[in-house]
């Protein structure tokens, strides 16, 4: 899954950023769109995915780092498969580390645990779930859904995404020590879709 926000200088230097973007993928919709084409294992019903984890990625105020270098080594098959229980596919928790988590200055498990923390600090709407066919709505409803389950996060520190008439991601901005804080200008752009589709989960 290869969703992602608009790229920047490659090659910075490992552990120099401001803050931390966590990326949710509502995973239905990354499947309509792009997985089942592919063939992708996440989209098999039996995994029953929801609300899946992106990544988590090294931000500065405007733009972020990528591909860095650093002296860490690159994570096991192990320890990328066992991240497939959030991220969907192994494949995906790789190209996170390559692109966002050699930029952390973190190890690979180091990256893998924070990112699993991070995902967990979240509340995902129930109400998604409980979808039984596929609906068009704005994209504020599902920020709406996420407020009333986070009631200690601001508006400006969550963006929701659209991608081919989608709801994409949720976003959430988070310090380094995971606490949510408020958004880049170059990050808080909502989707303005009034009708994008969400699929049911399978």
């Amino acid at each position: 899954m290869l969703w992602a926000l608009p790229a920047a200088a490659d090659g910075e230097k490992a552990g120099e950023f401001d803050y931390y973007v966590l990326s949710l993928s509502w995973s239905p919709n990354w499947c309509a769109a792009t997985g089942d084409a592919q063939g992708s294992d996440q989209c098999d019903a039996r995994h029953d995915h929801g609300w899946i984890m992106h990544g988590l990625w090294p931000q500065y105020r405007r733009g972020y780092p990528s591909f860095c270098r650093t002296v860490e080594r690159p994570p096991s098959r192990g320890m990328t498969a066992a991240m497939a229980d959030v991220m969907g596919t192994s494949g995906l928790a790789w190209h996170q580390w390559k692109k966002h988590g050699t930029c952390t200055g973190l190890t690979a498990a180091q990256y893998y645990q924070l990112s699993r923390e991070a995902y967990g600090l979240v509340n995902r709407p129930d109400v998604f779930r409980r979808l039984d066919q596929t609906v068009k709505l704005p994209a504020s409803v599902v920020e709406d859904a996420f407020i009333k389950a986070n009631p200690e996060w601001d508006r400006d520190m969550l963006t929701i995404t659209c991608k081919d008439g989608y709801i994409q991601e949720a976003r959430l901005c988070l310090s380094r020590d995971l606490t949510p804080v408020p958004c880049g200008q170059d990050v808080i752009k909502d989707c303005r879709a009034k009708n994008a589709v969400f699929a049911p989960i399978r």
